[in-house]
């Protein structure tokens, strides 16, 4: 007859009395813990995440128009959507320019005389070849990024004005309501070579509201771009300072 052997398993982790007495006297190791697989854990997907204000202030135009199927069942998210739109719409709308437009002469009507009478315009009169123009343009270039209300144009110096003497240029023209309210010839009235975008601009705004940052318009708003200005400038006259005293105490 043929003899079976058997090994019975029980559940794992389970014990026998007999074993749990013999480990008691010390004659068995310890029990090992029973396994215990790890917490399952869902992965995580961002874009199924929900959208918090925060989130939202974060993204551009064209990221919130995506989002529009996302968030309808979210009343208040969408709401708030929708106001982040208007409020990007309303911004590109104000910044009208922000940048130096290059004009011709045959443009010079249509861009500068005809403009809108609320639009204040700087004509920028230069020559390649003239280093004095470079420096301007740079002044000119940060000034225009920063009140992009203001029009600025640039225009090479003879095809605005026939024979204009080069001992003119750079030269700025401002304009308002097609009338010119403004002349500055060559660099003096900005500080000449050390001219920075502060000083053309305390010269630019130092009677008429010239400047606009789009925050305000008329006085108000000249007043604020002067104070603006003033501070800036101090400013960097301090930092020139205090880079200088660094050096002098290195050597």
């Amino acid at each position: 007859m043929a003899d079976y052997h058997f090994v019975y398993k029980d559940v794992e982790g389970a014990t026998t009395q007999w074993d749990d007495i013999q480990r008691r006297l010390g004659n068995l190791p310890e029990k090992p813990p029973a396994f215990k697989p790890p917490d399952f854990v869902p992965r995580v997907d961002a874009d199924e995440q929900p959208k918090s204000k925060e989130w939202l202030d974060e993204r551009e135009a064209d990221e919130l128009e995506e989002l529009e199927d996302d968030l309808e069942d979210d009343r208040f998210l969408e709401q708030y959507r929708r106001m982040r739109l208007a409020e990007l719409r309303e911004a590109a709308k104000t910044a009208r320019f922000g940048t130096i437009q290059p004009i011709t002469g045959s443009d010079f009507v249509r861009e500068v005389s005809q403009a809108p009478p609320d639009v204040w315009v700087v004509v920028f009169l230069y020559k390649d070849a003239i280093p004095e123009c470079g420096l301007l343009h740079t002044c000119l270039e940060e000034l225009a990024t920063k009140y992009a209300e203001t029009k600025f144009v640039k225009i090479i110096s003879t095809d605005c004005i026939p024979n204009y003497p080069d001992r003119n240029v750079p030269t700025i023209l401002v304009y308002n309501n097609s009338a010119v309210k403004g002349t500055y010839v060559g660099l003096q009235k900005f500080g000449g070579k050390k001219c920075t975008p502060e000083s053309v601009a305390l010269a630019l705004c130092h009677s008429d509201p010239v400047l606009n940052d789009g925050q305000g318009g008329g006085d108000s708003s000249r007043n604020n771009v002067m104070e603006g200005v003033r501070r800036k400038f101090i400013e960097k006259v301090v930092a020139q300072h205090e880079a200088r005293e660094d050096e002098d105490d290195s050597d």
